[in-house]
C-alpha cells in the first residue's frame, strides 16, 4: 500500500521479502526514525518482491539483493545491518542527498 504524500515527500522504496530477517529489521529500524525530518522529507513504502501483482522484473533484479533502499528510481548504497539510531539517520540524510544531486 503506498502512502499518502504530500507534495514535497519523497518515497523510500524497501524492497524486501516476508521472511526475510535482514529486510524486516531495516524496516524496523526505519520506521523508528522520523523521516519526515530529513531533507527531502520522506516517507517509507515497502514494496514485497514476492508479493502477487509485483511487476517480474522487480523481483528478477532485487531478488538476491533484498533489502534495497532507493530513492527517485535509484537504488541507494547498501546499509550496514549494524546502523541503527542516529548512525542511520546520518547514513540516510548523506545517501538521500548524494542521490538527489544535493552534496
Amino acid at each position: 500500500m503506498t502512502p499518502f504524500l504530500t507534495k514535497a515527500q519523497q518515497p523510500l522504496l524497501l524492497y524486501s521479502r516476508q521472511g526475510c530477517c535482514l529486510c524486516e529489521g531495516l524496516e524496523q529500524r526505519l520506521r523508528r526514525l522520523d523521516l519526515s525530518a530529513i531533507a527531502p522529507p520522506l516517507v517509507l513504502e515497502v514494496i514485497d518482491i514476492d508479493a502477487p501483482g509485483t511487476d517480474p522484473a522487480l523481483k528478477a533484479r532485487y531478488d538476491l539483493e533484498v533489502p534495497v533502499l532507493a530513492l527517485a528510481s535509484m537504488p541507494l548504497p547498501r546499509v550496514s545491518p549494524r546502523l541503527d539510531g542516529d548512525g542511520l539517520y546520518a547514513w540516510l540524510q548523506r545517501a538521500c542527498s548524494s542521490a538527489l544531486g544535493s552534496d
